[in-house]
This record gives C-alpha cells, sequence and structure tokens, in this order.
C-alpha cells in the first residue's frame, strides 16, 4: 500500500527542479521537426498525387471513384498506426524517447522510397496496388510510434514556460514538409506536363525522402536524451518493465478519452485543409489542378509565422484559450469559408482557405504541448501514442476518404464545411473538462525551467509546482491495491 499521506507531504527541494539549455531545446525542436516533416512530406506528396496516383495504380475505375480507391488506399495504413503506436510507445517508455524516434525515422524514410519503386497498374496487373498497400502499411506502423514520440521529446526537453512555444516548433515541421510535397509537386506538374507527370514524373518526389531521411537521422543520433526520462531511470520506476498498456487503459482512461477527442477536432481540420483540399478543388469543384496546389502551397507559407505565433501566445494567455478561440471560429465561419472556396474568384478562394487555414493554427500551435502534458512521464509515451493514432485512424486519416464518399452520395459539396463543425462541436464540449496546462509541469515531474532565479521562486509556492504529484500518487495507491488484492 503507498503511503499516500508521507508522499504527499514531501517537499519540493532545489535539486528536484530541472534547469533546461534552452540550445538543447532548439536543437530538440530542429531534430524532431525534420523527422516530422519527413512524414508529412509523405503524406503531401500522396495527397498532391492523389489523382495522379489514382490513374497508375487504379486505371479500371474513373472520376471520383477513382479518387475514392486512392485515398482509401491512403486511409487503409492508419489501420496499423495504433499497432506501430504501441509497439514504438512501450520501447520509448523502456528504452528511452531518442532510440525509437531514429528507427522510426529509418522505417518511414524507406518505405516512402519503396512507393517510387513500385511498377504501374498496366506493367504488373493487380501487385501493383498490392505493393503500394504493403508500402503503406510500413509507412503507417512507423509513423505511429513518431508523432507522438516527437511531441514527447519536445515537450520532455523544454522548460515549463515556454513548452507551447517550442512544441509549435513541431508543426512548423509538419508544415515545411508538406509545402515541399506540395511545392515538388507543383513544380514537375509545371515542368513536365500531365504526360510526362502520369509516365514517370510522380515517381521523383518519393525518391526525395532518402535524403531527407539521412539528414534527419544525422540530427536525431546526435540529439541527448530528454532530462525528464533520465530523472525517472534514476527513480528506477519498475510499472516500466511490464504491464505498461493495461496500466494505460486502466487508470488513465479518462485521459485517454480526453486526448482522443482532442486529435480527433485537430486533425479532421487538419487533413481536411492540407491533404483534402487540393484534390476537393481540383475534382469536385473542376479547378486546374496546378492552381489548387499553389493556393494551399502560398497558405502554408503563411501560416508558419502564424503557428508560432500562436505557440508564442498560448505560453501567456492559456492553450486552452487559444483552442476554444479556433473551435468557436470554425463553427461560426466553416460555412462561409467554403462558400467562398466555391465562389470560383480566385480572391474569394484564397480568403476562405485563408480563415480554415489561420482556425487551424491554434491547434497546430498548441496540441504538441497539451497532449503530453495530459500523462504521466513513465506511460507518456505509450499512452500518446495510443490516444494519438486511434484517434487519427478513425477521424484523421479517412477525413479525405469519407469526404470523397459522402459528396459522391450526396452530391452536396459544403459536406466538409458540415463535418469540421461536427467535429468542432464535440470538441468544444470536451475542453471544459481538459485542465489548463500552460506554464505547469508535466504530469508526475518536477519543474523544468530556464533561469536559475526562478527556482526561487517556485519553492515559495511549490503546491502549483507539485499539483501533478498529488494525482500520481492516487493511480500508484490504486495499482498497488490491485496487486495486493491479487
Amino acid at each position: 500500500m503507498v503511503d499516500k499521506e508521507k508522499k504527499s507531504k514531501r517537499k519540493l527541494k532545489k535539486d528536484d527542479i530541472t534547469i533546461v539549455d534552452t540550445n538543447v531545446s532548439k536543437k530538440a525542436v530542429v531534430a524532431t521537426a525534420l523527422g516530422n516533416a519527413m512524414e508529412w512530406f509523405d503524406f503531401g506528396i500522396y495527397s498532391y498525387l492523389a489523382v495522379t496516383i489514382g490513374k497508375v495504380f487504379f486505371p479500371e475505375t474513373t472520376g471520383i471513384l477513382q479518387l475514392v480507391y486512392s485515398f482509401a488506399t491512403f486511409a487503409v495504413a492508419f489501420i496499423v498506426r495504433p499497432l506501430g503506436g504501441m509497439f514504438f510507445g512501450m520501447l520509448g517508455d523502456k528504452l528511452g524517447r531518442k532510440k525509437i524516434l531514429t528507427i522510426t525515422l529509418v522505417l518511414m524514410s524507406l518505405s516512402t522510397l519503396s512507393m517510387g519503386l513500385i511498377p504501374g497498374y498496366a506493367t504488373i496487373g493487380a501487385l501493383a496496388p498490392i505493393l503500394l498497400l504493403l508500402a503503406r502499411l510500413i509507412q503507417g506502423f512507423s509513423t505511429g510510434g513518431e508523432y507522438s514520440g516527437a511531441m514527447t521529446f519536445i515537450a520532455e526537453s523544454s522548460p515549463d514556460k515556454k513548452r507551447g512555444f517550442f512544441s509549435s516548433g513541431l508543426e512548423v515541421g509538419t508544415l515545411v514538409g508538406y509545402i515541399a510535397g506540395s511545392a515538388v509537386v507543383t513544380i514537375l506538374n509545371y515542368l513536365l506536363g500531365p504526360e510526362k507527370m502520369l509516365d514517370w514524373g510522380w515517381r521523383i518526389p518519393f525518391f526525395i525522402a532518402a535524403p531527407m531521411g539521412l539528414i534527419g537521422l544525422y540530427l536525431r543520433n546526435h540529439l541527448e536524451e530528454t532530462p525528464v526520462f533520465e530523472a525517472m531511470n534514476e527513480e528506477k520506476h519498475k510499472e516500466n518493465e511490464k504491464g505498461l498498456i493495461k496500466k494505460v487503459f486502466v487508470y488513465h482512461w479518462r485521459q485517454l478519452l480526453k486526448g482522443v477527442v482532442l486529435v480527433l477536432f485537430f486533425n479532421v481540420v487538419n487533413y481536411m485543409l492540407l491533404s483534402y483540399m487540393p484534390s476537393y478543388l481540383n475534382v469536385v469543384l473542376g479547378y486546374g489542378e496546378t492552381k489548387g496546389l499553389l493556393f494551399i502551397l502560398i497558405i502554408m507559407f503563411i501560416m508558419i509565422p502564424i503557428v508560432l505565433l500562436m505557440g508564442y501566445l498560448s505560453d501567456r494567455i492559456g492553450n486552452k484559450s487559444i483552442v476554444m478561440g479556433g473551435l468557436i471560429g470554425l463553427i461560426l465561419l466553416s460555412i462561409p469559408s467554403f462558400n467562398m472556396i466555391r465562389s470560383g474568384s480566385n480572391l474569394l478562394v484564397f480568403l476562405g482557405l485563408m480563415i480554415l487555414a489561420i482556425l487551424l493554427s491554434t491547434f497546430e500551435a498548441t496540441m504538441p504541448s497539451m497532449l503530453p502534458s495530459l500523462f504521466f512521464t513513465e506511460v507518456r509515451y505509450v499512452a500518446l501514442a495510443i490516444t494519438f493514432n486511434i484517434s487519427v485512424s478513425l477521424f484523421g486519416g479517412t477525413t479525405p476518404l469519407v469526404m470523397s464518399w459522402l459528396i459522391k452520395i450526396t452530391e452536396n459539396q459544403m459536406v466538409p464545411a458540415y463535418y469540421i463543425m461536427a467535429a468542432c462541436l464535440i470538441g468544444i464540449v470536451t475542453m471544459f473538462f481538459v485542465k489548463d496546462t500552460t506554464g505547469k509541469a508535466l504530469r508526475g515531474s518536477a519543474p523544468a525551467v530556464e533561469e536559475k532565479q526562478e527556482i526561487a521562486e517556485i519553492l515559495e509556492d511549490p503546491g502549483e509546482a507539485l499539483w501533478w504529484k498529488e494525482e500520481k500518487i492516487n493511480i500508484d495507491e490504486k495499482v498497488a491495491e490491485s496487486e495486493n488484492e491479487k
């Protein structure tokens, strides 16, 4: 039985507080963001080449149905993401964040490269889409441990008062990956034209994965393990050795449910704008393929400083306030935005996309810091991997496929707006049960500061710094009671 009273009275000591070198934090942001860019570069080029991939691998279908098949292959990879998340998440909580992030990066690079090497349907028939599906499954399995690990790494490597800003850098990696993917496809479409692009040009973006992976691998190999994980190892938590997943579902299920909804509305909007929108503009609205890609490319460039600004503001006014602003904004402005996008006017189309992009930025800036703060250090990687990947698999990665299907059966071009609004309504309800973690220590960990003088301020008010500890004691007590009953 855990002596709850004794532990709750333990005073915070000076040596408990971690002083974080912000130069190390910046290095962690760059290395993880580049790996994240690798992940989203693959997603980006697949999304922007969805129409071409449909023609290469599913030539027996046409129109929107061909797009449905192409996005179905994209979505199937998300089925294995939770499995990859649990596998790499457990290893990350046992062996360390750095090692696992290096492994996932190598697997992502190889699977993306292999997609560019697969012969088309005209060459090997039905084997072509099967090989494409296999490559996507490997990609999905490896990415299951990538993004959750990257969020964990940055959150644990940042000072508490700047966690929002540093973590927002991870989503800059997402945007850079998308920008690189869309830029490469746009330039190739312009230089090669439709025929050469369909013949062999579509393969080039996939080949770029190899050098990107090597750069990311070099940077990650030169990272230090997170101070939070090292502190946990020094305390020799035996929970890491067995029953980790069971513990997450039994004792952290409330946080899991909250995290699933947070990821739901974040990724529905994210995949809607960055993955599905180029195909929506081209196939559904009939805009030129290059025109649609160019619009999204410009939007993503503009989003980079907005995401960093939102991350900076989240450290000052609270990440919960930023998220709520984004949710309310999307509920009110989704329909007007899509009416602008459908107008046919270049200016109105751009303004409609820009409204959605600004509101999406509120999530991209806050989620990488908010999600890791839901869980304790000894289960953070695996719990976050389970939460993120289950939700992404069910709601995020399926968004392009669901939108293509719903528009086909309803013949209503406004379906994407209604889908976003529904997701955000669910999000608003959930946010009432989410605590604001801005500037506070990660759960189960001592505070992390940037300057020595901050230590004295924390020691004067240790109750605030240790508020996560009280909940940890309750969980430890439940675990001990469960083991005693056995």
